[in-house]
């Protein structure tokens, strides 16, 4: 990403594509794995819960909170590849 910059430019964003895809791809993937303690609703919400975080992410701008997206999807793909469910923090 462009430093110095607060808001992202089309190349900033083309710069990303391959890696939140590939995040979003592998996040989807890893909430089949049967380490996880969920039956077939619960990975249907899961799975949904993950589209709508995307979906709302993909409408972000700023440079700072996009890196902020990305860290916390490779956090939860880490705790799902050791077959941890991500809690959401408050």
């Amino acid at each position: 990403m462009a430093k110095g910059l607060i808001w992202a430019t089309a190349e900033d964003l083309a710069q990303n594509r391959g890696r939140v895809l590939s995040l979003y791809r592998q996040i989807l993937r890893s909430l089949n794995s049967p380490k996880l303690p969920l039956n077939l609703a619960a990975r249907m919400a899961k799975k949904a819960e993950v589209r709508a975080i995307f979906l709302l992410g993909s409408e972000e701008w700023s440079l700072h909170n996009i890196d902020d997206l990305i860290d916390a999807a490779e956090y939860s793909l880490s705790l799902l590849r050791k077959g941890e469910i991500p809690k959401h923090i408050q």
